[in-house]
C-alpha cells in the first residue's frame, strides 16, 4: 500500500498511462508494473515473448501501444537503448514519461548516452532499488544528464514508509564516508522466511531506532 501510494505522490500516475508488463510474473518487479497499472486506473500492456526477446520489436510495440511506463533492468534497457540510437526516427514517437530501472546497478554510460539524445524531462529516467524482502522497491532517484558523467548512479532517497540505515556490525551508525551494511526498515519489511526460522534471524532483526517490536532487513 504505501508504495503505490509513494508511487503516485511521486510520479503523479494515473488512468492516462500506459505501463509495459515486461517482467516475468516470478520477478518481483512484476508486481510493481501489475499494481502501479491497476491502482492507479491505468492500462496494462503484456509485452509478448518476441518483443522482450527482440529490441527491435519492443520498441515497436512502445510506440504502437502509447506506452507512458516502462520499467527495466539496465542491461535489457541497454539493447533497447542502442536500437533508439540505430534509429532515432522511431524513438522520437515514443510517449514515455517514465524510464524506471532495478534489478542491478545502472551505469552513468547508459544515462548519458541516452539523455545524449533525448531530452531529460520527457522520458524522465529514474534509478530504484530494493529487494523482495522490503516489498521491491525500498528506494528512487530521478536522473538528469549530470547524472550521465557521475562516477556512479545513485539509488537515491528512501520512498515514503521506509527508513534506511547504514550501520556496522553492532548496528551502531557509521560516520560519513565509512563503510557499513545498508539496513532496511519500515512497512514493506517481510516478516520473514517461510518455513526458514534460522534464516529470517539471521536477516531480520530487532530494530533499535523503531517502536516496539519492529525489525531492521539486513541487505
Amino acid at each position: 500500500g504505501d508504495l503505490l501510494r509513494a508511487g503516485a505522490a511521486e510520479f503523479g500516475f494515473g488512468p492516462d498511462d500506459t505501463w509495459a508488463m515486461f517482467h516475468s510474473c516470478a520477478f518481483d518487479f512484476s508486481v510493481w508494473e501489475m499494481w502501479g497499472a491497476l491502482a492507479h486506473g491505468g492500462r496494462l500492456v503484456v509485452v509478448p515473448h518476441e518483443a522482450r526477446r527482440s529490441p527491435g520489436a519492443l520498441l515497436d510495440l512502445l510506440v504502437r501501444e502509447r506506452v507512458t511506463v516502462l520499467n527495466q533492468t539496465p542491461s535489457a534497457f541497454r539493447s533497447l537503448e542502442q536500437t533508439d540510437a540505430e534509429e532515432p526516427e522511431r524513438g522520437r514517437e515514443l510517449a514515455l514519461r517514465w524510464v524506471i530501472f532495478g534489478g542491478e546497478a545502472l551505469s552513468p554510460a547508459v544515462v548519458r548516452s541516452w539523455y545524449g539524445r533525448h531530452q531529460d524531462s520527457l522520458p524522465v529516467l529514474v534509478n530504484m532499488y530494493g529487494i523482495t524482502e522490503t516489498a521491491v522497491i525500498s528506494t528512487w532517484v530521478d536522473l538528469d544528464h549530470d547524472h550521465g558523467t557521475a562516477p556512479v548512479v545513485p539509488i537515491g532517497k528512501a520512498i515514503a514508509g521506509t527508513r534506511l540505515y547504514v550501520l556496522d556490525n553492532r548496528l551502531r551508525p557509521v560516520p560519513p564516508g565509512v563503510a557499513g551494511e545498508l539496513y532496511v526498515a519500515g512497512s514493506g519489511v517481510a516478516r520473514g522466511y517461510l518455513h526458514r526460522s534460522a534464516l529470517t534471524a539471521q536477516r531480520f532483526v530487532p530494530d533499535p531506532f523503531g517502536p516496539a517490536g519492529s525489525r531492521l532487513y539486513r541487505t
